[in-house]
């Protein structure tokens, strides 16, 4: 390919429209609906396991007022057939001991209603604010699904530019010799930027002057070819 400034002009539209994908990339990654739509998924997450806690604590609360009304069941079937064993007892041993076996039962039983109204007192609270959860999910699944409206639209958005700049990439891509994209992709791999103008006796990738020597070797390098720069390595463009 001859170096007519046409080769020059190419090469430099390869380097802005990577860089403006580049950009393009960036802006996508960063963009504050992913913020949004992610500060929104956590809330909705902790809204979800908070739901789950309140509910284990309800029906564990459900299942202690359940076992409290059984045990106070068994307690009074215990107490009616130790109280009818009572009347039919003479011996005063035997009477105390059947008296002693109720009054066990009747603590048994005290304590079985003090569970239950704990148990009930604590479901009621649960209860409420698992009512007062529930309250907050259509606001916070609203929240979610705009958080995701809006990023999908920003990313079309931004898919549809960097398909314009893909396109011409490749028709840019196309117009340069296959030894000059060897060496870009490889710079462009390192240095991000692979190609830069001279300007003076300067780098406008590095900014970095060169010295007569090295300008001299730069300026008589073939027609044809890009040299490369002596202090960063990019393509230089005369």
């Amino acid at each position: 390919m001859t170096h007519d400034g046409t080769a020059a002009d190419v090469l430099l539209t390869l380097v802005d429209t990577d860089a403006a994908i580049d950009r393009a990339e960036h802006r996508r990654e960063v963009l504050p609906a992913r913020d949004r739509l992610a500060s929104a998924s956590a809330a909705l997450t902790a809204w979800e396991q908070r739901r789950g806690e309140l509910r284990d604590g309800c029906a564990a609360a459900e299942a202690a007022i359940t076992e409290s009304e059984s045990i106070g069941a068994t307690c009074d079937a215990e107490q009616a057939a130790l109280t009818a064993k009572l009347r039919t007892v003479i011996a005063p041993r035997e009477a105390e001991a059947l008296q002693n076996e109720l009054a066990q039962v009747a603590q048994r039983r005290s304590d079985a209603d003090d569970a239950g109204l704990a148990a009930l007192d604590r479901h009621g609270e649960l209860d409420a604010a698992l009512s007062e959860l529930v309250a907050a999910e259509a606001d916070l699944r609203a929240e979610c699904s705009a958080a995701d409206e809006e990023l999908r639209s920003a990313e079309a958005e931004i898919d549809a530019e960097m398909d314009v700049l893909q396109q011409r990439r490749l028709a840019t891509r196309g117009e340069l010799a296959d030894n000059v994209l060897a060496r870009y992709d490889r710079l462009r791999a390192q240095l991000g930027v692979a190609a830069a103008r001279l300007v003076g006796s300067r780098c406008d990738g590095c900014h970095l002057d060169m010295s007569q020597a090295e300008l001299d070797e730069v300026r008589h390098a073939p027609a044809d070819d890009f040299p490369d720069c002596p202090q960063c390595g990019r393509l230089l463009v005369r």
